[in-house]
């Protein structure tokens, strides 16, 4: 981990920002696409490069804003690895959202975003938060394998619960699905169930898949080699060098992802749940509404 000093924190416009903390992650998911070139890392990925002033840039940012709106964390780095339970720069960034009167969607894998349910409570009630998690694989032996620094699916499906019980709103990412891997109906199928269960708002969902970019590919793929002995093979041989790579089982999932949505009211497109993310309602007149008002 080394510490810097950025120049921005906050990303966007029109009323949804993006935020991130962290560059880099100690989570070791062996498909994880931000370690791609694109994202021109010059450092280790696992060597956490810290903006050490977020919160500082954060409240000179929403200082100057005129207009509220929601900002997210969590979509290149997660804001809730283990260096943030010594830092704590992203609950103090979520008590700058509070004051100031934002929306936050945090977007994490790990169970330490329950240390700041009492924060991501009063954020929703006083504007709207929403807790993403990701969900890829139901069995622990083959989620420690996929996710391996990391708590496990059935954890944090106690995460959403928990939310649930503060009407903390939840969207799930229900991705990557890996061909060959978790690509089956019994997974998925069980992911969906407990869904349903906890009452997530969304499922994200990218047509049952995986992307691979120089830099996560080669990664990806000594994991493959290491995990699943012979595998690496097959992936060259059905998709040589392809960006996109769905599942063999895509239709049957697909039809199975968007009935059980469906039935249940579960926002179940990308454009709905971004839409969802980004909106902040103006809860006072809601309120004011309902009074009379």
């Amino acid at each position: 981990m080394h510490f810097v000093d950025a120049k921005g924190i906050l990303t966007g416009s029109g009323g949804h920002f993006g935020m991130n903390i962290y560059r880099g992650c100690s989570h070791g998911c062996i498909y994880c696409d931000s370690r791609s070139r694109c994202y021109q890392f010059t450092h280790p990925f696992e060597d956490i490069e810290v903006k050490q002033n977020a919160p500082e840039l954060l409240e000179a940012a929403l200082r100057s804003k005129r207009k509220k709106g929601m900002i997210g964390t969590g979509a290149m780095s997660d804001p809730y690895m283990h260096c943030e339970e010594k830092l704590k720069l992203t609950h103090r960034c979520l008590e700058i959202i509070l004051q100031y009167g934002f929306g936050a969607a945090v977007q994490t894998k790990s169970d330490r975003i329950l240390r700041d349910i009492d924060l991501l409570d009063e954020i929703n009630k006083k504007a709207k938060c929403v807790v993403q998690l990701t969900l890829t694989t139901y069995e622990d032996d083959l989620c420690q394998i996929i996710e391996p620094n990391v708590c496990n699916t059935k954890r944090r499906i106690e995460v959403l619960a928990e939310m649930q019980k503060r009407d903390i709103p939840t969207v799930v990412w229900l991705a990557p699905i890996l061909p060959f891997i978790n690509d089956t109906e019994d997974n998925v199928g069980k992911i969906l169930e407990e869904c349903v269960r906890v009452g997530v708002k969304g499922i994200m969902c990218f047509e049952m898949g995986l992307t691979l970019r120089e830099g996560d590919r080669e990664y990806y793929y000594a994991a493959l080699d290491k995990n699943f002995p012979g595998l690496k093979r097959k992936y060259i041989d059905t998709y040589g060098n392809a960006y996109e790579l769905p599942s063999p089982n895509k239709d049957l999932l697909m039809h199975r992802f968007m009935s059980v949505c469906r039935e249940n009211d579960i926002l179940c497109t990308p454009d709905e749940c971004f839409d969802y993310l980004h909106e902040l309602p103006d809860k006072y007149e809601q309120m004011s509404f309902f009074d009379g008002g």
